[in-house]
């Protein structure tokens, strides 16, 4: 793959604390007076924390008190867990016995329902989740998962394309099950179905929008995911819900930090050059980030 292009510094923001100047300093009492600046009209958070409950939290901050004229983008990347949307029944989406299975392992598999719409998604250390907010009169599905795909292609991911339903997918077809890990052997072989590489899910308010999803780089699950998102108790539930729809997937083999990188410089392009504000998870001591987390565990899935 081709190195992230430009913007070098950024890489370096990744390895060092945030300077003091423009305001950004590592000051949590400060999150709220740059999250909610009128004068901000473009910014860019770069979480650190891999709690998925926590980063959760803090992008439905960033919904709720980012300024109204402000487009935000918002990146981060989870520990291993299944996130499911906001009407999507658990007992039809997962299987709960696997994850059972892993309580008190090492690494073990959280549940978290999401408040968005959208389909069930694994993520995981291999993968990094982007978040762009932004005012609801600018909204647009398509726009910033093709800003994605360019980040992509500027990595030299040049099949990334966005389809009809809004994700990203390789195309290069291939004649695997739906929810199949496609392998670089397997690439190749034709058939009726592009490549998954992410999907998307969408929150509409008034005033503000929006539109996340998460990209699978280096996914070291991704040969099992499909055992998780795979109920076995699916064919004998009846129940009101948004169902997924499974895809054959595969990863796209390139690192956290250069598609960070490449997808700071393409929101950039769009809205102009902003330095990134790293986050750390003890955002959490800001009281509306504190409650939304305790809100997303009582939920649980």
């Amino acid at each position: 793959m081709a190195p992230s292009r430009g913007l070098t510094w950024l890489s370096r923001l990744n390895r060092r604390p945030i300077p003091n100047n423009n305001g950004f300093r590592r000051s949590y009492s400060d999150l709220p007076r740059i999250v909610a600046d009128p004068a901000r009209k473009v910014q860019v958070y770069i979480s650190r924390s891999l709690d998925p409950y926590v980063n959760l939290s803090i992008e439905h901050y960033l919904l709720q008190k980012s300024s109204p004229e402000s487009t935000v983008l918002f990146l981060y990347t989870n520990r291993p867990c299944i996130v499911i949307g906001r009407n999507q029944n658990p007992w039809i989406e997962v299987n709960l016995g696997l994850l059972k299975n892993r309580l008190g392992k090492a690494e073990r598999v959280d549940l978290v329902r999401r408040r968005s719409g959208g389909g069930t998604v694994f993520h995981d250390e291999g993968n990094v989740n982007y978040s762009v907010i932004c005012p609801t009169a600018a909204f647009d599905r398509d726009r910033h998962a093709h800003m994605v795909v360019r980040a992509l292609q500027s990595l030299g991911v040049k099949q990334a394309k966005v389809n009809e339903r809004h994700d990203i997918v390789l195309d290069i077809c291939s004649d695997r099950p739906e929810g199949e890990y496609i392998n670089e052997i397997t690439l190749p072989l034709l058939a009726p179905k592009p490549l998954k590489i992410s999907g998307s899910a969408y929150k509409l308010t008034r005033l503000r929008s929006l539109h996340h999803g998460t990209c699978l780089l280096s996914s070291p699950n991704i040969g099992t995911i499909g055992q998780y998102l795979r109920s076995p108790a699916k064919p004998y539930i009846l129940a009101r819900g948004v169902d997924s729809v499974s895809s054959p997937i595969t990863n796209v083999n390139v690192a956290n930090g250069e598609f960070e990188d490449a997808v700071v410089e393409e929101f950039g392009k769009l809205y102009g050059l902003v330095e990134p504000v790293t986050v750390t998870g003890d955002e959490v001591d800001v009281p509306e980030i504190s409650k939304g987390l305790a809100e997303m565990k009582v939920s649980g899935g």
